[in-house]
C-alpha cells in the first residue's frame, strides 16, 4: 500500500495494490474508488483532501502487533 499526497493538485491518493484501473465508482463528492478489470478496488482518490482528511494525522504502520494471552 503507498499512500501519496499532492499538495499543488490537493489529492490524497491511496494505492491499495499494483493494477491499471478501468473504471471507478464516485463515493460521494470528491472520494472515488479505482477499479481493474475484474471489479476489485485497486485505489483511493480523495480530491481536495486538506478540506475532508486530517493530513497531519495520517500514519501507516507497517508491523503487525500480536497479542499474548495468559
Amino acid at each position: 500500500m503507498k499512500i501519496k499526497y499532492s499538495s499543488e493538485a490537493d489529492i490524497l491518493l491511496i494505492e491499495l495494490r499494483d493494477g491499471t484501473p478501468v473504471d471507478s465508482i464516485d463515493i460521494k463528492e470528491g472520494i472515488i474508488v479505482h477499479l481493474d478489470r475484474d471489479g476489485s478496488p485497486i485505489e483511493i482518490e480523495i480530491l481536495d483532501a486538506s478540506k475532508t482528511a486530517a493530513l497531519d494525522e495520517i500514519s501507516v504502520t507497517t508491523a503487525i502487533e500480536t497479542a499474548t494471552y495468559g
